[in-house]
């Protein structure tokens, strides 16, 4: 017997028109409706619920392979099966969940048929279901959100890019009542060490699903797979994003993921000076580089931390508003930016913003592999730390090769920010009070 692999949707899509009117015409209003939100119907075989009694469902693939579609329907399917009294729908921000796994277009609120959709209540970061089975939503930056309560399923989405560890680890302990207490994980990958661990078990307890981009590209737009091959296909960056590879050090780079790992810390002390760096864009369309914007200090202890990465796409005003927003947030004592891209308009800019914050300009006169080189050699020192994971930040550390690629937007200003504070800007920095962590911090890790 030949079995045929293809989802129920890819074989109707097969039909003829006429076969298809005539499969549909068939149907009663109610089965057109039922067949709408079946499913079984559209689902590809990788995103069909594992048999047996797993506990964790790693599914990690390219982007738009459809991820966040199998999250929200397997989370629907064990709610309509009663397999649910409380969950957990976790996300990397508390913007992160509300956007894209419960209001996004394949979120838990477009999954559902309108008469059964739950009724979410943002202010208290739950939904409760028609069957009076409920969810509450946590945000993977507050994982002391997540020490207590007790779930009998889970979603948790991009793990890979979550900043605290310890924000799975609690899930996991709070993952222990109902009869089969599991979690479905939908994330690209990326090679961290939550992941790494997740890939080592092999006792039948963590099921793994692994897919590329091109497997949903009847579901894509033509122009978004045409924009991915050509700016990633055969790339460090696609090998991951596209294909879902989990990468490990790149032969050649100045940073390595070992050395990150190594000297991460979860939280720092009081800071002595702080600085907000920015990488400007020089143009602000929608296929541009982003303006990295970084946020870093030197401690008490004489080391750097990297307290943040804000590094977005966006119109000069809006790059401007959120550099001068961390500089706020973090009472940093300066702006730190790159010139070469137009002094005058970078300084016009944020002053556009805030005039009264201090903006120094920094021009590259160096090249890259110059000016990059002394920050790396305090990373290997262990002079550099990065508070939690920055996931988007470390895959251009450790993908980059000088001389080789060209060094991206987020490398570019840490490597200014640290310049400023470490290196040249040190010896003429000035006096400050030591800012407090309690004024800056906005987590509560442990």
């Amino acid at each position: 017997m030949v079995i045929d692999e293809r989802s129920v949707a890819e074989q109707l899509a097969s039909l003829s028109q006429d076969q298809l009117l005539a499969v549909i015409n068939d149907l009663t209003p109610e089965q057109q409706k039922q067949m709408l939100f079946d499913w079984s119907v559209w689902r590809r075989p990788k995103q069909k619920t594992p048999d047996g009694h797993w506990r964790v469902w790693l599914i990690q693939a390219g982007r738009g392979f459809g991820k966040t579609r199998t999250g929200a329907e397997t989370f629907r399917e064990q709610v309509n099966l009663g397999l649910i009294k409380h969950g957990a729908i976790v996300g990397r921000t508390a913007s992160d969940v509300r956007d894209t796994m419960i209001e996004g277009e394949s979120g838990l609120l477009r999954v559902f048929p309108a008469d059964e959709r739950p009724r979410y209540e943002p202010s208290k970061r739950r939904l409760t279901f028609k069957n009076g089975a409920q969810a509450s939503t946590y945000s993977a930056d507050e994982p002391d959100r997540l020490r207590g309560p007790n779930h009998d399923f889970a979603w948790a989405d991009e793990l890979a890019a979550w900043r605290y560890k310890d924000a799975w680890d609690q899930l996991m302990f709070g993952l222990r009542i109902g009869a089969y207490p599991r979690c479905v994980v939908t994330t690209t990958p990326r090679p961290v060490a939550v992941i790494k661990d997740l890939l080592k078990i092999d006792d039948g307890s963590v099921v793994i699903t692994r897919g590329s981009t091109y497997e949903n590209v009847k579901n894509l737009a033509p122009a978004f797979i045409d924009e991915m091959r050509r700016r990633y296909e055969g790339t460090t960056l696609g090998r991951q994003e596209l294909h879902a590879e989990v990468l490990e050090d790149v032969e050649g780079a100045l940073w390595q993921r070992i050395t990150l790992d190594q000297h991460r810390v979860v939280k720092h002390i009081d800071m002595k000076r702080i600085v907000v760096a920015v990488d400007p864009a020089v143009t602000s369309r929608s296929e541009s580089n982003e303006t990295g914007i970084i946020v870093a200090g030197v401690g008490l202890d004489g080391h750097g931390y990297v307290l943040d990465d804000k590094t977005m796409r966006g119109s000069p005003d809006e790059w401007g508003r959120a550099a001068v927003s961390a500089y706020h947030h973090y009472k940093a004592d300066r702006i730190v930016a790159e010139s070469n891209q137009g002094g005058d308009m970078v300084r016009h800019t944020l002053a556009t913003v805030d005039r009264t914050a201090p903006v120094k300009l920094v021009h590259a006169s160096r090249g890259k592999r110059t000016r990059a080189e002394p920050v790396a050699a305090l990373y290997e020192q262990g002079k550099i730390h990065h508070v939690g994971y920055l996931p988007l930040l470390e895959d251009q550390l450790c993908g980059w090769i000088p001389d080789v690629s060209a060094s991206p937007d987020r490398l570019d200003a840490l490597v200014w920010a640290f310049t400023d504070l470490m290196i040249d800007g040190a010896r003429s920095a000035p006096a400050v009070v030591p800012i407090s962590i309690s004024q800056i911090s906005p987590w509560k890790v442990s």
